[in-house]
């Protein structure tokens, strides 16, 4: 069978090599990041209300339906 290595790299290594990828991360521009926080807060407020909506229209079809 294969042999596998279960040495484990040091902490140092590990730190180093994460603080590589983290530079590796383009982050968004601050105004690009407000947009499309604006954008995400605005289409969940619009679909909570739809569905809000449907709710009550749906309730009230059963509420109407039971009383039959």
């Amino acid at each position: 069978m294969g042999e596998t290595n279960t040495e484990k790299a040091s902490k140092t290594s590990w730190f180093a090599g994460l603080k590589t990828e983290f530079d590796k991360i383009i982050w968004p521009e601050k105004k690009s990041l407000g947009r499309q926080t604006a954008a995400v807060v605005a289409v969940s407020v619009v679909l909570g209300l739809i569905i809000a909506v449907l709710d009550v229209f749906i309730r009230y079809g059963v509420d109407s339906l039971v009383k039959l």
